[in-house]
């Protein structure tokens, strides 16, 4: 029994070792000199203007509007993406006339369309957007589409025989069995989300987090900087927390993530 408590203890601050070895790391590098202010601030440094940014009120509607263009811009493309997954998915003539030029277009980096997108929608919202849902299409129409066709042939044929009729054999056997793989394309999408949002406002942008960043650049800010970056990467591990979640709470029937929880 105490073994078992002390690997349960484990799992549940193995994850905070590394963060914290990292931490440690840079504190005593940057105190001591060996890596300059105007390279790395002090970790204190960062701590100090997150809380007053914190207090003047300026960080949080920079957050507000990243985490805005975000989620909006992964629900449209990531709609889109599991939209055409279904559809080539279950019908071959479909997936004949529109995978292959998906396909395509999915070979041509989206973030390198950026001064077209310009262009086409000038720097306001719009064209942040549009980046975004095309950065998170890809992954969740891939993994949608490989989910329906990985799903067992013998479960489809068991449901007709059961006297299942189409509709009610998408819905209890194919896309249950395609949720697994669609649910990973959603993880993945999250991580390009915050990728493509970071380029988006450092290259065009009024607010956000990427616009500070930029700002500060400008300034030699170092300290609001990294204070940024770590933002980013605390808003992508929560996004990718929620993710796990819904994958124990939709998959709570599979045995190989009821194990897990």
């Amino acid at each position: 029994m105490k073994a078992i408590k002390a690997k349960q203890r484990f799992h549940q601050v193995a994850p905070w070792i590394l963060p914290v070895l990292i931490l440690l790391t840079w504190h005593l590098l940057t105190s001591t000199g060996l890596i300059p202010a105007n390279v790395l601030p002090q970790p204190l440094k960062v701590l100090s203007v997150f809380v007053s940014m914190l207090k003047s009120g300026e960080l949080f509607i920079h957050i507000g509007i990243s985490a805005k263009r975000a989620i909006s811009g992964f629900m449209i493309g990531g709609s889109i993406g599991f939209l055409f997954g279904l559809i080539n998915g279950f019908w071959r003539t479909a997936e004949r006339l529109s995978d292959s030029t998906i396909q395509m277009i999915r070979t041509i980096p989206h973030l390198s369309l950026i001064p077209l997108v310009i262009i086409w929608f000038g720097i306001e919202e719009p064209a942040k957007l549009v980046l975004v849902a095309l950065g998170v299409f890809f992954p969740v129409y891939l993994n949608t589409f490989h989910g329906i066709r990985s799903i067992d042939p013998g479960l489809i044929e068991m449901g007709k025989v059961y006297g299942l009729n189409r509709v009610s054999l998408y819905l209890h056997i194919i896309l249950p069995g395609a949720l697994p793989s669609i649910l990973v394309g959603v993880r993945y999408a999250l991580g390009i989300m915050w990728l493509t949002l970071i380029v988006a406002e450092t290259v065009a942008a009024k607010s956000g987090l990427g616009y500070m960043a930029m700002n500060a650049r400008e300034f030699f800010q170092m300290d609001v900087i990294v204070l940024s970056i770590l933002i980013y990467a605390l808003l992508g591990k929560l996004s990718d927390s929620a993710a796990k979640l819904l994958e124990k709470w939709w998959l709570q029937w599979n045995p190989t993530y009821s194990a897990k929880s």
